[in-house]
């Protein structure tokens, strides 16, 4: 599991780095879909998100036997294959632009986590039923801080250009 969680780690910060280089000027465009959203405010947010996901898989490394960090961590697994498809890939079908993070969506994060997501399956290490309850959690979690960090992310003194 160790490999596992280390390419988890590795897809969710690439996919994150991608939307953080694109998104905020992509966002200006898509207002009718996406709140236009400043650099600042996404750079706080998604650096946020990224830590939990790093401290939900270390746990779970530390903590395999402890049903809440499986399930915060697999969590995170779902909700980030959902992602892929709500928003990213939806909306790129909708306005017929690319919606940045799609690619590492759907080349890192549905094979890296669906792969994650059939290993614990397979050997009865999770079951369809929490997969499914912790993905709805973890995503409503994730969906309900997100606007919250942004508005902090607003208030932080601006970010220097890269």
């Amino acid at each position: 599991m160790e490999y596992f969680v280390l390419f988890f780690c590795l897809a969710i910060t690439l996919h994150n780095i991608e939307e953080a280089i694109w998104l905020p000027e992509w966002s200006k465009g898509a207002s009718k879909f996406h709140k236009a959203v400043t650099p600042n405010e996404f750079y706080f947010a998604v650096i946020v998100i990224t830590s939990l996901a790093y401290l939900s898989s270390f746990y779970y490394l530390i903590f395999p036997q402890s049903d809440i960090v499986k399930w915060v961590f697999t969590g995170f697994l779902g909700s980030m294959i959902f992602n892929t498809i709500f928003p990213h890939l939806l909306l790129t079908i909708i306005m017929r632009k690319y919606a940045p993070g799609l690619a590492t969506g759907i080349l890192l994060n549905i094979p890296i986590n669906s792969s994650i997501i059939q290993y614990m399956l397979t050997n009865d290490m999770l079951s369809i039923k929490e997969l499914i309850i912790s993905t709805v959690v973890v995503g409503a979690v994730l969906l309900s801080l997100i606007p919250v960090l942004f508005k902090i992310g607003g208030r932080i003194s601006p970010v220097s250009k890269l």
